[in-house]
């Protein structure tokens, strides 16, 4: 591929999708239920719950539910035997598969009887999911600690190729989660080139080289994200000083328009969804993944406004402070924060509450799981299972709330004039 090829093309092309995506091209329909099927990665529940609480935001009339079917230590082998009870049973309409460091035995076992019945198990997994008519995306495995520089033509690449080659021939899809990763594991390395000290240097990975830290589970739900046509785009606002009126709104509506002298424009501002975002000091992440210009613009332009820096509050939370051609070129507001130590605006404050909602659910699952893995004899174990699925309900429920978009009112305010 050519050198100069840009960066976000060439990393859109790997993942498999483009970089001109709307909301219609998003995979995630409403009615739909996503299992995400796969090892112990998978299992993490990190990059799901990522992915889970993007939709919710970006999506919030879209009635869509999620489960993770992760095992650790498993094999797309293992996959394909228990698709009827963690995946069919829950009524997937998508599935997200993603397998393969276990089926080389992490590089130990990566021989031809091996890869083998990583084929046979993507086969059955995507047959299986066709019969039963759910979408089935065959993911390649994240992408490990080894030098990116070589790891393009390793077995675990080079398996993973084929899989995704066979899930197409299928009528599945494919998305390229180990090429995608290994994009941003570059930036990862060329900041570290740069760097003295071992202690300073970033990592995607646990000490063992495989399982994914904070970060490459944000690289991997990234890729998939993009893979599954996720827009760039939540909404945008350009507003005209002078008339008092919006000039543009995609995505959102924008009402009551009014200005103070030269001093101030406030309007109130109702988004169709909302961004995504994940909590202090998340920003210093999206240097490697860029979540803020390929996931998250939520944009705000004014125009002819007087000259100055202005303070901008949204339902009286302080947000940043631009200047007047700073607001005029648009700025992306989803992260902006006056401190690190607290959420920004109140969508920020909404998209927090729902990340402690979506990992309730998570561990709530993981409980039942214990329980019947662990205590099979007891009596209680239906009346748990009840309970337990009547408390899903309600924060399923509770999720789509919080995530709900609300009418905000913004607030620009002259703090300096010009010089």
């Amino acid at each position: 591929m050519p050198q100069a090829l840009p960066q976000l093309i060439l990393l859109a092309l790997l993942a498999g999708t483009s970089v001109a995506n709307d909301a219609d091209d998003f995979a995630l329909k409403d009615g739909d239920t996503v299992v995400f099927l796969g090892d112990s990665i998978t299992a993490a529940r990190t990059y799901g719950e990522i992915i889970e609480n993007y939709t919710l935001l970006r999506f919030p009339e879209r009635r869509v539910r999620f489960y993770n079917a992760g095992w650790g230590g498993d094999t797309a082998a293992g996959g394909a035997a228990r698709l009827e009870r963690d995946v069919f049973d829950r009524g997937a309409t998508v599935v997200t598969v993603a397998f393969g460091t276990n089926d080389i035995g992490w590089g130990a076992l990566a021989d031809d009887e091996h890869q083998q019945k990583y084929f046979d198990g993507i086969r059955s997994i995507v047959t299986q999911c066709r019969q039963r008519g759910a979408r089935v995306y065959i993911c390649s495995a994240a992408v490990t600690a080894a030098d990116p520089a070589t790891s393009e033509t390793t077995v675990l690449q080079t398996m993973c190729d084929k899989g995704m080659a066979i899930a197409r021939e299928l009528g599945g899809e494919a998305i390229d989660v180990q090429r995608g990763m290994r994009t941003i594991q570059r930036r990862v390395w060329a900041e570290n080139e740069r760097l003295k000290k071992d202690q300073n240097k970033t990592t995607m990975h646990a000490a063992d080289g495989a399982h994914l830290n904070e970060l490459g589970q944000l690289a991997m739900a990234f890729v998939i994200l993009k893979g599954l046509g996720a827009p760039a785009d939540v909404s945008a606002a350009t507003i005209d000083f002078d008339t008092e009126s919006a000039v543009e709104a995609t995505g959102c509506r924008i009402t009551e328009v009014t200005k103070a002298d030269n001093d101030s424009l406030e309007f109130t501002r109702l988004d169709e969804g909302l961004p995504i975002n994940f909590g202090l000091f998340s920003a210093l992440n999206f240097r490697f993944v860029p979540v803020h210009s390929e996931l998250s613009r939520y944009m705000l332009t004014v125009r002819n406004l007087p000259t100055g820096k202005y303070l901008l509050t949204v339902d009286e939370r302080e947000i940043s402070r631009y200047s007047n051609t700073k607001l005029a070129g648009g700025v992306n507001i989803t992260f902006a924060t006056t401190s690190a130590w607290q959420p920004g605006g109140p969508w920020d404050a909404q998209a927090t509450s729902l990340r402690s909602l979506t990992e309730a659910r998570s561990r709530l699952a993981v409980s039942e799981l214990l329980w019947n893995a662990h205590l099979k004899g007891s009596s209680e174990r239906p009346a748990i299972a009840e309970k337990a699925a009547a408390i899903d309900f309600e924060l399923q429920q509770l999720q789509r709330t919080v995530a709900r978009p609300m009418p905000y009112r913004f607030r620009l305010s002259r703090t300096e004039s010009a010089q």
